[in-house]
């Protein structure tokens, strides 16, 4: 089982908090407030969308790569984990 079905409801729970964030940077736009706001606000969904992402990626490598019995072996792990990790950085 994945572990992102485990956590389904927490995960949820937190992209819906994350699209309220977006959502008041919209509203922010929309009403045109001032930049130092809105980029507060751009920097709070940023930073709640990494905790998410690292949360997500954290069990993936403990479950997935490293910690079960069906682990791949530990250079596909760290390949695919890296791989991970560019995309998300770019």
């Amino acid at each position: 089982m994945s572990h992102t079905i485990r956590k389904k409801r927490p995960l949820l729970l937190r992209v819906a908090r994350i699209r309220g964030q977006l959502d008041a940077v919209t509203r922010a736009l929309e009403a045109e407030a001032e930049c130092g706001d809105v980029l507060q606000l751009i920097a709070s969904a940023r930073g709640a969308l990494n905790g998410l992402m690292a949360e997500v990626l954290e069990e993936h490598v403990r479950l997935h790569t490293f910690g079960s019995p069906g682990a791949i072996n530990k250079s596909a792990a760290a390949d695919e984990v890296v791989g991970v990790i560019r995309s998300y950085l770019r």
